[in-house]
């Protein structure tokens, strides 16, 4: 099963420019609207605009905008270098939440606020 998971974004070029240079990737596609990049086979990080998603889908949701800087998601990324990764993530304008460390779940794990707020780990499992 292939999965996509979209975060809403106050500003898609700078979410964009934060991603790639934190996953040293170039997006897979990047047009008006939605930035995806291909984390795996089976797995694509979107990101879409907070005006957008409230274009498509009008009244029936609330205005993401009006939680920005509100944590509303987490993405959990497994990186072959933690340290490295949420260093990069911090030099690039996340903001510093927790330190990679030895976690219950058997992974080493640190996490960062994205610029959106949306909370991001990068971890590793143990062996």
């Amino acid at each position: 099963m292939r999965s996509h998971f979209i975060v809403y974004v106050r500003d898609q070029g700078k979410s964009r420019d934060f991603y790639a240079a934190v996953l040293s990737m170039e997006p897979m596609l990047d047009v008006p609207g939605m930035t995806e990049f291909q984390l795996n086979s089976e797995s694509v990080l979107g990101l879409m605009p907070e005006s957008g998603i409230k274009r498509l889908l009008g009244d029936s949701i609330e205005d993401p905008a009006t939680a920005s800087g509100i944590p509303r998601s987490e993405l959990y990324l497994h990186v072959e270098d933690p340290e490295a990764t949420l260093k990069k993530a911090v030099e690039n304008g996340a903001k510093l939440l927790s330190p990679v460390q030895k976690r219950d779940w058997n992974h080493e794990a640190g996490y960062a606020l994205d610029p959106d707020g949306h909370v991001v780990a990068f971890a590793k499992e143990i062996n």
